[in-house]
């Protein structure tokens, strides 16, 4: 009975939040990887002095 409630509980709580918080940060990497290739690619640009 209780291998079956600890196999529920990794099955509807810890795989769905582990995938939620491997994607964040994934999404972090690219984020601050492209950022920074599209200041260098684009330096000079006064368009830059318009992004956060």
């Amino acid at each position: 009975m209780i291998e079956g409630i600890i196999i529920a509980v990794v099955v509807i709580v810890l795989i769905p939040v582990g995938f939620l918080m491997s994607t964040s940060i994934a999404a972090g990497i690219f984020g601050f990887l492209l950022s920074s290739n599209a200041e260098q690619e684009h330096e000079g640009s006064e368009l830059l002095e318009t992004n956060y």
